[in-house]
């Protein structure tokens, strides 16, 4: 199981490694977060693949923003038994109509149970989408 959690890892460090690019001042910039205990990486923009799961750039206006959320979650065992943890994958699309150019926002991912929940906010943390799960498993 902890190797399907490695090669997205192994990616994320590697793009780590490289640098931000600078922002755009005429599109608007999307920074993705989450616990250190989870990985929260862009993967879809528009319904097209995005190159870099550390962020998003947008033009003005109107996107839909998938993301893939992955997070550990302890199942039931035996009393005094320890149980391998399920590492879960959840996709997760958030639309907003109003990407301002040289704004930034932030989407956060947390876990609920076996499910998770996102929100996009703007600087000043004012929520503007709520994240909708389109599905969570063991082997997304």
């Amino acid at each position: 199981m902890r190797a399907l959690f490695l090669a997205p890892a192994l990616m994320m460090l590697g793009a780590c490694a490289s640098p931000l690019p600078k922002p755009d001042p005429q599109q608007a910039w999307v920074e993705l977060y989450s616990t250190a205990d989870t990985l929260l990486m862009a993967d879809r923009l528009d319904g097209k693949r995005w190159p870099d799961g550390r962020y998003f750039q947008v033009t003005p206006g109107q996107h839909e923003l998938e993301t893939r959320f992955q997070f550990e979650v302890r199942s039931g065992g035996s009393i005094g038994m320890q149980s391998e943890p399920l590492r879960m994958t959840c996709e997760i699309r958030l639309r907003y109509d109003d990407f301002a150019a040289g704004q930034r926002y932030r989407i956060e991912a947390r876990q609920q149970l076996m499910k998770a929940q996102a929100w996009l906010y703007d600087e000043q943390r004012n929520v503007l989408a709520r994240g909708e799960v389109l599905r969570c498993g063991t082997a997304i």
